[in-house]
């Protein structure tokens, strides 16, 4: 099976990669558009500005080649916010593969701090890409920006407010969090993407 992490200027492809390396998988780390486009699975990582990622995607042609591929695809991180309409980071237009909104997350006092960092639980759990993980299970987030909760929600989690955790339209899957950080729970998630 050929997986391929889309290169871009991101900062956690190489734990990816590790995490992937840790199951069994050697996958490719490319910004080739074919050796992409011909993967059996691609995974999107980020860590980073979504403005400034947006302008090296698309100067890599590289935002195009996501919107059209037809295999599983799993966004990470900053790689969920840009699959998604629009981000208020820098103002952003992003892929539109998901229809919603990403919005900053407003403390509502100065003991919650932004960005949300650390271990979280995840709730309504809703796609194959959980099977095998409880309600209730703890992953690892760093982010200051979430998208909304809608039709394409798979599974949720709670700092100030509801947020989507995980996302999934067709082929399209992104979590909010990182499953190449969350140890047991993000391995499974990463084996169930990988069997998908």
């Amino acid at each position: 099976m050929k997986i391929a992490i889309i290169k871009y200027n991101a900062g956690n492809i190489t734990s990816v990669d590790y995490a992937l390396r840790r199951l069994g998988v050697e996958p490719i780390i490319t910004d080739d558009v074919q050796e992409i486009r011909s993967a059996d699975k691609v995974i999107f990582p980020g860590v980073g500005e979504a403005k400034t990622t947006m302008q090296y995607l698309k100067n890599k042609q590289l935002d195009k080649l996501i919107v059209d591929l037809k295999q599983p695809v799993l966004g990470i991180c900053l790689g969920l916010q840009l699959m998604c309409k629009h981000s208020q980071e820098g103002d952003t237009e992003c892929l539109g593969i998901f229809p919603i909104e990403v919005k900053k997350f407003q403390p509502t006092s100065k003991i919650v701090k932004v960005p949300h960092m650390g271990w979280n639980a995840l709730f309504e759990l809703k796609s194959p890409l959980f099977k095998g993980i409880e309600e209730s299970s703890f992953v690892y987030f760093v982010h200051s920006f979430y998208a909304e909760l809608s039709a394409y929600t798979i599974a949720e989690c709670e700092y100030l407010l509801r947020f989507s955790a995980a996302l999934q339209k067709g082929n399209f899957y992104a979590t909010q969090f990182h499953p190449e950080k969350s140890a047991d729970i993000g391995s499974k998630l990463l084996e169930n993407f990988i069997c998908l």
